[in-house]
C-alpha cells in the first residue's frame, strides 16, 4: 500500500472514530431543550447520554473479536450503516422512548466501529515511529472529541435546533460508507477454521452491560439499595464466568495470554482511571457552568474549547516524546496535569469566572489529555499480535468507558450527598450545588493522581523497548 493511499484510509478511519467519540458528550448541553421538546420526565432524561455509554462500553470488547474473525473494513462498515442510521432515526424522533431507543442503537454502532477502526489503523502502519505517528494523532482526536462534542452541540443548538446535532451524523457517516470499500484495506486474524466463543461473548457482554447500567443508575437507585446491590453482584458473577470460560475454550473471545504483557495490562489499568477522572470533570464542570454559573450551551462549549485547543495543540509533542524518551513516562507526567489541573478546579467559588477560575484548570487538564491518551493507545497495543489487534483496541476502549461510567456514578453519588447536606443545613441552592461539585471534583482528581504510580508499577520498560526504535522523521 503507497503512502498516499495508506493516508487517504486514515482520514476515513479517523473521521468514523471521530463521530463516535463526539457523540459522547455532544448531547449534553441540549438536554433541558431535548427534555421540554420531547416531555421527558425529569428522571429519565440522563438515559439520553447514559444509554449511549452503556452500549458502546457493554459490546466494545465483541466488535473487536467479531471485526478480527470476519474482516475488520467488513464489520467497520456495518458499524457505520447501523450508526448512521440511528443518527436519523434519533433526529426524527418524536417520543422520549424512541429517542432513547435509538441513542442505545447508535453506541452499538460506534462500538462496532471503534475497534474495527483502530485495528485497521495498527495493520496499516508498522510497529515503531510510523505507528506512533498514526496512534498520536489517534490519541489527539480521542482527547479533543468529548469537548469538541460539546461545542459542537451549544453551536447547533443555538442556530438550527437539537435535532441537527443527530442529523450531523448522516452525512458524515454515509460518505465514510461509501469511501471505506475505495480506500480503505480488509484484514482479519490469520487463515484457518474459525471458531466462535459464544458463551464467552455472551458472559462479557450481559456482565459489562449489567455493570455499567448498574452503575448508572446507582446515584438514583442509592448504593445500597438492593436493586444496585443485585445488578453489580449479577454482573460481576458473569465476569467471573467469562473468565472462567476463557481459561478453558478452545478459541477464547479474550485470550488471557494477552495479559501477559504487561503494557497491555498497565495502559488498560491506567486507560480505566483516565475514563474515570477526565470523562468525570467533563460531566462536573458541565454541570457547574449551566447551573451555578448561568452558561448557556454554546458558552459552555466554547469554555471546553481551552483544554481541546491544549490538548490538540500539545499532541505532536506528546508523540515525539513517547518516541524518544519513554510512554510510561510521558503518561505519568499526563495523568499528574489531569489529577493536578481537576484538584486546581475544586476551588471555584459560587460567582466564579472563567478566566479567574476556570481557564487555569482546564488548560492543565487539557495539557494531560494530549500527554495521556496517546501514551496509553500506544503502550496497550505494542507488542500485540496482527490476529489481536482489534481485541487489544476494543479492550482499551472498553477500559476508557467502562471508567467513565464507574467516574460519573461516583461523582454524581458524592455531589448528590454534599448537596442534599448543605441544603439542608441552610446553604442557597447556588452554594449548596458549588459545594457539592467542589467535593466531586476532589475525587476526580483522586482517580487521575491514581494512575501516576500505576504507571510506573505494571508497565515494563523492556516491553516498551521496540515503541522507541527508530526515532527518524517521527514529527513529519
Amino acid at each position: 500500500m503507497t503512502t498516499d493511499r495508506r493516508w487517504r484510509a486514515y482520514a476515513v478511519l479517523a473521521v468514523s472514530y471521530f463521530m463516535t467519540i463526539v457523540d459522547l458528550t455532544i448531547v449534553n448541553v441540549a438536554l433541558p431543550t431535548i427534555g421540554r421538546d420531547l416531555h421527558f420526565a425529569e428522571s429519565n432524561l440522563q438515559w439520553v447520554v447514559t444509554v449511549y455509554g452503556l452500549t458502546f462500553g457493554g459490546v466494545l470488547l465483541l466488535g473487536g473479536r467479531a471485526a478480527d474473525l470476519l474482516g475488520r473494513r467488513r464489520i467497520l462498515m456495518l458499524g457505520l450503516a447501523v450508526f448512521t442510521a440511528a443518527s436519523l432515526a434519533c433526529g426524527l424522533a418524536t417520543g422520549d422512548t424512541v429517542l432513547v431507543v435509538m441513542r442505545g442503537v447508535q453506541g452499538l454502532g460506534a462500538a462496532i466501529v471503534l475497534p474495527s477502526a483502530l485495528s485497521i489503523v495498527m495493520n496499516m502502519f508498522e510497529e515503531g515511529a510510523a505507528r506512533n505517528r498514526a496512534l498520536g494523532i489517534w490519541g489527539a482526536i480521542g482527547a479533543s472529541g468529548a469537548t469538541v462534542g460539546l461545542i459542537t452541540g451549544g453551536l447547533l443548538l443555538r442556530y438550527l435546533g437539537w435535532r441537527y446535532i443527530f442529523f450531523l451524523n448522516v452525512p458524515i457517516g454515509a460518505a465514510a460508507l461509501l469511501l471505506a470499500p475505495r480506500v480503505v484495506p480488509e484484514s482479519r486474524a490469520g487463515a484457518g477454521r474459525r471458531r466462535y466463543d459464544a458463551l464467552g461473548a455472551v458472559s462479557v457482554t450481559a456482565g459489562l452491560l449489567l455493570l455499567v447500567y448498574a452503575l448508572s443508575t446507582a446515584p438514583q437507585d442509592g448504593w445500597a439499595s438492593a436493586r444496585t446491590i443485585g445488578l453489580l453482584g449479577g454482573g460481576g458473577a458473569l465476569l467471573v464466568l467469562f473468565l472462567a470460560v476463557e481459561a478453558r475454550v478452545e478459541a477464547p473471545l479474550l485470550p488471557l495470554r494477552l495479559f501477559r504483557l504487561s503494557s497491555l495490562a498497565g495502559a488498560n489499568a491506567v486507560g480505566l482511571l483516565l475514563g474515570g477522572s477526565f470523562f468525570s470533570f467533563i460531566f462536573i464542570g458541565t454541570l457547574y457552568m449551566q447551573q451555578v454559573l448561568g452558561y448557556d450551551a454554546l458558552q459552555t462549549g466554547l469554555a471546553w474549547l481551552t483544554a481541546s485547543v491544549t490538548s490538540v495543540a500539545l499532541a505532536g509533542l506528546s508523540q515525539a516524546l513517547v518516541t524518544r524518551v519513554s510512554a510510561r513516562l510521558v503518561m505519568a507526567l499526563g495523568m499528574a496535569l489531569i489529577g493536578g489541573g481537576i484538584l486546581w478546579a475544586t476551588r471555584v467559588p459560587v460567582h466564579g469566572h472563567f478566566l479567574g477560575d476556570l481557564a487555569g484548570p482546564f488548560l492543565v487538564a487539557g495539557a494531560g489529555t494530549a500527554f495521556a491518551f496517546i501514551p496509553v493507545s500506544i503502550a496497550a497495543l505494542a507488542g500485540v499480535g496482527e490476529r489481536d489487534a482489534g481485541l487489544a483496541s476494543g479492550l482499551l476502549n472498553a477500559s476508557q468507558q467502562i471508567g467513565g461510567a464507574i467516574g460519573v456514578a461516583v461523582t454524581s453519588t458524592v455531589a448528590s450527598s454534599r448537596l442534599d447536606s448543605l441544603a439542608r443545613s441552610g446553604s442557597t441552592t447556588p452554594a449548596a450545588l458549588t459545594g457539592g461539585f467542589g467535593w466531586a471534583l476532589w475525587v476526580c482528581g483522586a482517580i487521575g493522581l491514581a494512575a501516576v504510580p500505576i504507571a510506573f508499577i505494571l508497565i515494563r520498560r523492556d516491553e516498551l523497548a521496540h515503541v522507541t526504535d527508530h526515532t527518524v522523521g517521527v514529527a513529519a
